[in-house]
């Protein structure tokens, strides 16, 4: 104990001067550089154009160091207080035991010695995936052989070491019991501290392109996800957080995941949900229907269309491909054009142009194309008349590019396979809404008949609560992101598209060529939980690592005994979700105890709330979780049996303590 407190003593010193001296040259060189920038600017007259070429690129170079310095500053202050949390005794290369200690960055010392590894650096994967004895790492240089000693974890607050544990096995042990009994925050925290193996792998792998990750309910997903992303900007040169896209159940998720790659000393990356993507492809629409509106409209009135599960299913997008194939191959020139009187196309020559020269193009990109041919041509390589071609090839195929009267002419074609209502005909036709199983549909369709957005500015995509999102969804992703490496994570028994399930994650494997992982261990929800948890989906694979609190899954028949559990939950634990069927019981609970209690009542994807006590439908909790859950049903609003996954969904939602208020 008295080495590792000199050892602490030691690296404290080194970072409180470190820190001390980088705020003074931090300060200076922004001092410099905006010196520079006014130098540059009265002088920028005087200088030819390779010397001031010259000169923006050593500005430029030396902003980026100068922005390289202030986010490892911060990253020290974020260590300040408690400079690294685990250390490994190994033998190093030269046979000579030595000790590493792992931080959320590193620290070196003026003669460059290494006293803190960041988490992330090769050698420190052997704490998270070994236990004693022989390891082995991927080090830069190639696969290092060694032996593990010793490893321990610290508890360190304002750099007084407070205790040390030794730890012969890897962590399901004191520090991670003692993270598992805490009661959670508003806001999803890092796991650096208690990373398990099986989420190691996922964290570390780079050597798949793409990964899928089937999790049970607790396993930790979104935070492997994170710290993945995390490990990604650490591992590959000039990755960036603006490189990175996370896709989002909802926005209250995006909320609460929002200060986990802070506190790991990285930006936040871009995040959207699917819903926003569809609005942003969809201009022809002022509004589109949310995933979590789509859920409410089958959960809240149980319309279960048999039309909807057709244009849920992937056999709508070969009939899709169909429609656009035949469209194209049908469609012919009624009569060829003279521009300003001057420039005449035939009409077989058009139709030479448009089936046999463009044909590898969608139908409106060879349109494009031929526009652009023809202006070029005739005006001297300008395509200031490409707009007017444009137009002239439409009216000689006697075609609109109105996607909406396209989408129409599919939903009446012998293609699709089901039939439309005269009213969702009718709104298809207008510009308001389109629903979310029609916006699907639109948006292939779209791509399919002018090319899908190709966007190559990002890298990495995190694709969360993969079970939501449907091969069509993928397909669309796909084509978008043609460029990027995709992570994608779900639970198949957390799927509650009533009108679209996967029988496993793996069946993606084909489609993604991707790497398959499962994760069936549960960090969130005490022994008692996951076992009742496990009966309503039958499920044998899935187990606890929280000790058990002997206290027991609870039954309610009545809501004359609502409020005091409210009561007895509010001062046990620091948060309480109630989880309802569907909006209409959540807002009544709403109006008998808001003037009781200060309650969150969330019934959008878009509301922000306190999580202390929250009142919520099933379908908007997923990725959330609570200290304890009240799951309240009445007659008409209860769980059916087809709604079992939606119900797992609600009762995994618990950490510590579950009430079932069972239908009356």
């Amino acid at each position: 104990m008295k080495e590792e407190q000199q050892y602490l003593k030691q690296v404290c010193k080194v970072l409180n001067q470190k820190i001390s001296l980088m705020e003074e040259e931090i300060f200076e060189d922004a001092n410099q550089i905006q010196e520079f920038h006014k130098y540059l600017w009265e002088n920028k007259s005087g200088m030819d154009k390779q010397e001031l070429n010259s000169v923006r690129s050593n500005s430029e170079q030396e902003a980026k160091l100068l922005l390289q310095t202030r986010n490892y500053f911060k990253k020290l202050l974020k260590i300040k207080d408690s400079p690294y949390f685990a250390s490994i005794e190994i033998l190093n290369e030269s046979g000579i035991k030595e000790q590493i200690y792992l931080g959320m960055t590193y620290l070196k010392n003026t003669n460059l010695d290494q006293l803190i590894y960041d988490w992330r650096a090769p050698i420190c994967s052997i704490f998270y995936d070994y236990e004693i004895g022989p390891v082995q790492y991927e080090s830069p240089s190639g696969l290092i052989k060694s032996h593990l000693y010793q490893k321990k974890q610290y508890k360190i607050e304002k750099q007084i070491l407070k205790h040390v544990i030794n730890s012969d096995i890897n962590i399901e042990d004191e520090v991670l019991q003692s993270v598992l009994a805490q009661d959670s925050g508003d806001k999803m925290k890092h796991i650096v501290t208690t990373i398990q193996q099986e989420q190691n792998l996922v964290i570390r792998n780079t050597k798949d392109k793409h990964l899928i990750v089937q999790g049970i309910a607790g396993s930790g997903k979104t935070s492997v996800a994170l710290h993945r992303i995390a490990f990604l900007l650490y591992k590959i040169p000039n990755l960036s957080s603006n490189q990175i896209l996370i896709f989002s159940p909802n926005d209250i998720f995006t909320e609460y995941i929002s200060e986990v790659l802070p506190t790991l000393g990285e930006e936040n990356t871009i995040e959207t949900t699917f819903h926003d993507y569809l609005h942003r492809m969809i201009k022809e629409y002022k509004s589109v229907e949310s995933y979590p509106e789509f859920l409410k409209r089958y959960y809240g009135n149980k319309e279960r269309c048999q039309d909807v599960f057709y244009k849920q299913s992937d056999s709508i997008i070969s009939d899709l491909e169909n429609f656009v194939h035949d469209l194209v191959e049908h469609l012919h020139f009624q009569k060829g054009f003279c521009e300003n009187h001057v420039y005449e196309y035939s009409k077989e020559e058009l139709e030479e142009l448009f089936h046999q020269k463009y044909n590898q193009a969608s139908l409106f990109e060879r349109i494009n194309q031929m526009s652009e041919k023809f202006s070029e041509q005739n005006y001297r390589g300008s395509s200031k008349k490409k707009a007017t071609y444009h137009k002239l090839i439409l009216e000689a195929l006697n075609l609109k590019k109105d996607y909406r009267i396209l989408l129409l002419s599919f939903f009446e074609s012998s293609f699709y396979h089901s039939t439309l209502s005269e009213k969702e005909k009718c709104s298809l036709k207008q510009n308001q809404f389109i629903t979310y199983d029609n916006a699907l549909i639109f948006v292939y369709l779209k791509g399919l008949l002018e090319g899908f957005p190709y966007d190559n500015t990002i890298l990495q995509i995190v694709i969360d609560e993969a079970q939501d999102y449907s091969l069509l969804q993928y397909k669309i992703l796909k084509q978008i992101f043609k460029k990027a490496s995709f992570t994608i994570l779900g639970d198949i028994h957390q799927g509650i598209n009533p009108f679209y399930h996967y029988q496993s994650l793996e069946d993606l494997k084909k489609f993604w060529q991707a790497e398959y992982i499962e994760l069936n261990k549960t960090y969130r929800s005490s022994p008692e939980i996951i076992e009742y948890a496990n009966s309503v989906l039958n499920l044998h694979h899935v187990y606890a690592l929280q000790k058990g609190q002997e206290k027991p899954v609870l039954f309610r028949k009545h809501f004359s005994t609502l409020f005091s559990d409210i009561n007895y939950l509010k001062e046990n634990h620091k948060s309480l979700a109630i989880i309802t069927y569907d909006e209409e019981i959540s807002q009544k609970l709403y109006r008998i105890f808001k003037d009781q209690f200060k309650i969150s009542l969330l019934l959008h994807d878009k509301d922000k709330f306190q999580k202390e006590f929250v009142i919520i439908p099933a379908y908007l909790a997923k990725g959330l979780e609570f200290d304890s859950v009240i799951v309240y049903q009445e007659k008409n609003h209860c769980f059916q049996n087809s709604d079992h996954n939606l119900f797992y969904v609600a009762v995994t939602r618990a950490q510590h303590e579950l009430i079932i208020y069972e239908s009356f």
